[in-house]
This record gives structure tokens, C-alpha cells and sequence, in this order.
């Protein structure tokens, strides 16, 4: 009988199981469907979303200084000079335009194609969303003449939109002060130099606008609050000399265009170096489209078109010699491009805005491009020929590598064959419950065969350092053997387009996780930074679909009495002490690991690869193009900029002695 009772409970699915969730209610229950994540990219992407609204300022022409705070409770100001949001009454929702923005999900100006021609934000969900996901918030209008303050918490208004004070008439903006709920978001702490990268890309993209970065945590030597200001005068041509920094660049010329076309204002900039690399870095509406889109696309097309056409009609002697057939890839090897679109109504596939739709955006971006690439080949025949000369060695060496390619390709991931000697491969034939540990040395290499579950953990042990691929032509990482072995070892493919093509097919990709397990010292980091390297170059899609993570060893083993604690950081064994050693060092016995053989297989397992206990830190691509700047810096031939790096950032490492 109670059985029945309870499945007839079970399907009683009526009007009162239908939840309704009111104004910001919705954000505060799943925040990630707005904002992308809870951990450190969502707490982060509160400070953009307001700072887009500033932005989208400045592109109506009403702004043009955005001032961000780090407060020392990590609460964020943001404070612009634009015309201020709206205070006067709003009849349709009956209270102040202002409690509007702030508290209704979409709405905003930017749906009126009359108040914002062009804008970042088109979903009007940003600074309700951030109101949503903050504790406390302020806001203050500054508007003819007069002070407006509202504060919320949790997105409610505390009061009603009221002034609080006077200013000079002159004076207009809007400042808003807002506290992340750390109840919400996993971390609570901004970091500098994430936000530092964010506002030196929009001050790039949108010249003429002055934006300064405070850290109110952070005191110089004179006791000064840190800050950066960042402003460019000529915008993404300056972008792309800065993104060059630490290559040797082909010729000194940017190739840079500035038009509009159908009416999209288009600009780009681009640089050859001596580098193999292709980095393009796209944006539409000061949004990075990481995915790319209709507007790369165009730029691509028109790039291969105007490029062969040129080296058939100007370098059919240099073309005949090299016996070579030539490709679109080839046109972009040491090709480094900023493409900055302005669309009225872009269409971005995805919430996450990362690639572009509009099809009539592919047809401007070939046009311009065709017509300036033009101009300057036929202006510029000295830098026209060292391209095609450029060319000509890319599409030599991508032959040269698709034959290397061919002799190490594993067939067949789930078979045996071709796969690298060391590999300890695991019994599970599912990639979504495998992963593999890049592990360096034999020594560790054993212990962790030993320790590791069977079922879905695999061991590749690396011989020392790996070759560093920043440094070579893309065929040579192929003659290496333990590039090899991990390429053998994951079933990646390369060929996606065609057989020849440098892009890495990861569709059948043995392991979920791919996890680099290094000592945690400062060779350890340098064989991460070496590894990481070869993925970020090679085959970029495995961080960016998120499957390649680091293990965090612990540094220290504390035991007192029977009671013991590994401990990941000094902090953490601070609280050891402190907690079972009354604070005194001498009564809490130590142990310091100093590498991953001296732990032995149980250690390691409950430490470090046992996925109830572990930590791994996931390697994403938050922005791309500041990745491949601190690549280029740190694993390339010019030294200066990397010792300048480390001094800066000396202060932040503890490296052991």
C-alpha cells in the first residue's frame, strides 16, 4: 500500500511543481547559463560586462576615460565620463530607468537601433547579471548637474533611486561599485594581471579611450596604490607591433587597413615574422570571437586569393623552381593579424559570442582586404617578394612534415599498433572515463605504473625535457621522439581540411584528461611550460575543449603523533603547526618532498592521482593572444623581454632554494 501512496505522489506533476522565477532570481540560481562559469573566468567576467557598457560609451562618442578600481575587500569600481544612465521615470515598469537596467533581465538601450549604433552587450542581461551575482552594489549617476545613488544587494534595491549630492554641470557618467557573492563564485580574489590584459586589448581596439587599472591591494615602494594606464593612438596597428614584441619580424611595415565596406567598419592590421605560426586574432565589436567566424573567413579568402594570384603573375620562375603546389596555410606561416569588425546586429553562434554568423560580414572582410593587400604588393615589390619567398619555404616544409607525419600517425587508437614502447596503456576502451599522465623520468614514471588505477589511468614516462617547439620549423617536432610518442600515444590526426594541413584532428582522442605530472620544483615547471608549449602550438583544440590539466604534487608530508597531513603550499603547513605544534616549528616532523620518485606508488596515488583527493589545475585560453605573447616570450630565442618577465613577476614566484 505504501509503495502505491508513493508512486501515485511521484506522478502527481501539477500546476504547483511550476516555478516561476522572478526578476533576478533566475541569474542567482543558474549563473553560469549567463555569465559562463562560477570559478575564476565568470568572477572576472563581471568587471567586462560593466566595462563593455562603458565601452559601448565611448563607440557612441559620449566617453572617453573608464577608470578600474580592485578594491582591498576585492570589490570593483568602474567609473566612466559618458553621458550616464537614465534616471527619469520609466512609465512602463512604473520606477526610474535606472532601477530598470539595473534589476529587469533584457533591458537596456541596446535594443533601440537609435541609442547604440554599434555595441559589445545585445542580450541587455550584463550589469543586471552582475547586480544578480553581487552581495552589495551602488550605483551613482552623475547627470546634469546632481548625484543619483541606488544600492542593491543580491540585485535587490535597498531604496529608491535618490540624490545624493551635487557636482559640476559639466561632469557626467555613471560609477558602480559591486561585491562578487562568494557564495556563488568558487574563488573571491581578482587577479591584476588577468584584468590588465583585458583593458590593454580594449584600449587597443579602441583608440583614443584612456583606461587606467588600480589595485588598491597592492602598494609600490613609495606606498602608491599600483596602477596602469593604457592608451593607443593608433590602435590595432599598435596591437599587432605589441603581439610581435618578441619575434623578429619579416619587415618593419604593419600592412593596416581602415575602411568601411557595406556598411561595416572594418580595421586590421598584420605583420609577417620569421616565426611558423599563424596567429590571427578576431574581434567584433570589441568581443574576442576565439572561434572565429564569417569575418575570418573573408580575411583568409581574400589573403590566399590576392597572394597566389600575385606570386603566379610576379614569381613563376621562384613558383616552377620549387616544385611545390602552394595552399592557403602557406600564405598565413608567420602571419600575426588583429581583424576588428564593428556589426550593427552581429549574430553570434552561442550565447558565449565566441563566433561569428552574418554572412554579409564574409564579403566586406574579402573585399577590403583584396583591395589593400593589393595596393600594397603593387606599392611594396621588395616586401612582396620576401613573402612569396616566405611562402615558398612554408609550403617546402609543410611537405616535409606531412611526410614525418605519415611514419609516426597511430592507425588505429584502440589498437595496439603503433603505439609508443613506455606507454602503461589502461584497460577502459572509453575515452571519456580514460586519462594519461605525462609523467617525467622513469623513476616517477614507475611509481606512478605501480599507484595508478588500471582501469582508466594510463602512464607515458617522457625522458627529461622535450624538445621546445617554439624554437623549431614546424617538420623538425616531428623528427622528436617524444613528441612523437605523445601524438602516437593520444591518436591525434593531423589533416583536417586535407591531408597536408597543420591543423591537429582530435575527434579521436583516447583520454578525457590529459594530465602533466611534473616534479614541483623548477625544472618540473620548466618541463610544464615545455609541454604546454607543444599543445598551445601544435594542437591548441585540446586546451580549448579543456582535456589538458596539471597535477599539483604536494611540496610537504606533516605528521605529529599519528596524526598526518600533506600539505600543498607553506600556508597549509603553517596551519599544521599551528594547529598540532602549538605554532613551534620543532614539534611537527617535516617532510620535504622534493621530487615525484621520492614518493612512493601509495603516496603518489593518494596525493596526486587518485581523482577523490588530487588537485588539477585545468590549462585554459581565457585570451589568446596574450598566451601566445607570453610563449613567444618565454620559450623564444630573445632574451631581454623574458628577463625583464621574470623580474616583474619576481615577486609573485616562490621558487625553492
Amino acid at each position: 500500500m505504501d509503495e502505491e501512496v508513493k508512486i501515485g505522489a511521484e506522478n502527481n506533476y501539477s500546476a504547483s511543481n511550476i516555478q516561476v522565477l522572478e526578476g533576478l532570481e533566475a541569474v542567482r540560481k543558474r549563473p553560469a547559463m549567463y555569465i559562463g562559469d562560477i570559478s575564476e573566468n565568470g568572477l572576472h567576467h563581471l568587471v567586462y560586462e560593466v566595462v563593455d557598457n562603458s565601452i559601448d560609451e565611448a563607440m557612441a562618442g559620449y566617453c572617453n576615460r573608464i577608470d578600474v578600481t580592485i578594491n582591498e575587500d576585492n570589490s570593483i569600481t568602474v567609473q566612466d565620463n559618458g553621458r550616464g544612465i537614465p534616471v527619469d521615470w520609466h512609465e512602463k515598469e512604473q520606477k526610474s530607468a535606472l532601477e530598470v537596467v539595473m534589476t529587469v533581465l533584457h533591458a537596456g538601450g541596446k535594443f533601440d537601433k537609435g541609442s547604440y549604433k554599434v555595441s559589445g552587450g545585445l542580450h541587455g542581461v550584463g550589469v543586471s547579471c552582475v547586480n544578480a551575482l553581487s552581495t552589495h552594489m551602488t550605483t551613482q549617476v552623475f547627470r546634469g548637474g546632481k548625484i543619483y545613488q541606488q544600492e542593491y544587494e543580491c540585485g535587490k534595491p535597498l531604496y529608491a533611486v535618490k540624490e545624493v549630492g551635487t557636482c559640476d554641470p559639466e561632469f557626467t557618467g555613471t560609477k558602480q561599485t559591486f561585491l562578487p557573492d562568494n557564495t556563488i563564485f568558487t574563488v573571491s580574489e581578482y587577479k591584476f594581471g588577468t584584468l590588465q590584459n583585458r583593458m590593454r586589448e580594449l584600449a587597443y581596439l579602441n583608440k583614443g579611450i584612456t583606461i587606467t587599472l588600480t589595485d588598491l591591494r597592492q602598494l609600490d615602494e613609495e606606498g602608491n596604490p599600483y596602477q596602469e594606464e593604457f592608451f593607443s593612438e593608433e590602435g590595432v596597428k599598435e596591437f599587432v607591433r605589441y603581439l610581435n614584441g618578441t619575434n623578429t619580424p619579416l619587415f618593419n611595415d604593419v600592412i593596416y587597413l581602415n575602411t568601411e565596406k557595406a556598411g561595416t567598419p572594418i580595421e586590421i592590421a598584420m605583420m609577417y615574422n620569421t616565426g611558423y605560426r599563424e596567429n590571427l586574432h578576431s574581434y567584433v565589436n570589441n568581443i574576442n570571437t576565439k572561434e572565429g567566424g564569417t569575418h575570418e573567413g573573408g580575411f583568409r579568402a581574400a589573403l590566399t586569393r590576392v597572394l597566389k594570384k600575385y606570386a603566379e603573375e610576379n614569381c613563376a620562375k621562384a613558383l616552377e623552381k620549387a616544385k611545390v603546389e602552394i595552399n592557403g596555410e602557406d600564405f598565413r606561416e608567420g602571419l600575426i593579424a588583429v581583424i576588428s569588425v564593428k556589426v550593427a546586429e552581429p549574430q553570434f553562434e552561442g550565447q558565449t559570442k565566441t563566433k561569428l554568423g552574418n554572412s554579409e560580414v564574409s564579403g566586406a572582410v574579402n573585399q577590403a582586404v583584396g583591395e589593400a593587400l593589393n595596393y600594397y604588393l603593387e606599392e611594396h615589390p621588395k616586401e612582396a617578394k620576401i613573402i612569396v619567398d616566405k611562402v615558398l619555404l612554408a609550403a617546402t616544409a609543410r611537405v616535409a612534415a606531412r611526410k614525418a607525419r605519415e611514419s609516426v600517425q597511430r592507425k588505429s587508437p584502440m589498437g595496439g599498433g603503433g603505439m609508443p614502447g613506455k606507454l602503461a596503456d589502461c584497460s577502459s576502451r572509453d575515452p571519456h572515463e580514460c586519462e594519461i599522465f605525462l609523467v617525467e623520468g622513469d623513476s616517477a614514471g614507475g611509481s606512478a605504473k605501480q599507484g595508478r588505477n588500471r582501469k582508466f589511468q594510463a602512464i607515458l614516462p617522457l625522458r627529461g625535457k622535450i624538445l621546445n617547439v617554439e624554437k623549431v620549423m614546424w617538420h623538425k617536432a616531428f623528427e622528436s621522439d617524444e613528441v612523437n610518442n605523445i601524438i602516437q600515444a593520444l591518436g591525434i590526426r593531423f589533416g583536417v581540411d586535407s591531408e597536408e594541413s597543420k591543423e591537429a584532428n582530435i575527434e579521436k582522442l583516447r583520454y578525457n584528461k590529459i594530465i602533466i605530472m611534473a616534479d614541483a620544483d623548477v625544472d618540473g615547471r620548466h618541463i610544464n611550460t615545455l609541454i604546454m608549449t607543444l599543445f598551445f602550438r601544435y594542437f591548441p583544440r585540446v586546451i580549448e575543449e579543456g582535456h589538458l590539466y596539471l597535477a599539483s604534487p604536494p611540496l610537504y608530508l606533516c605528521t605529529k603523533g599519528k596524526v598526518k597531513e600533506y600539505c600543498w603550499d607553506d600556508q597549509q603547513r603553517q596551519r599544521f603547526i599551528d594547529t598540532y605544534g602549538g605554532g613551534r616549528e620543532d614539534a611537527v616532523h617535516t617532510q620535504r618532498y622534493k621530487g615525484l620518485g621520492e614518493m612512493n606508488p601509495e603516496q603518489l596515488w593518494e596525493t596526486t592521482m587518485n581523482p577523490e583527493n588530487r588537485m588539477l589545475k585545468q590549462v585554459d585560453m581565457s585570451n589568446a593572444a596574450e598566451a601566445d605573447a607570453i610563449f613567444s616570450m618565454l620559450m623564444g630565442e630573445d632574451v631581454a623581454p623574458r628577463r625583464d618577465f621574470i623580474e616583474s613577476n619576481a615577486t609573485y614566484a616562490n621558487i625553492d632554494a
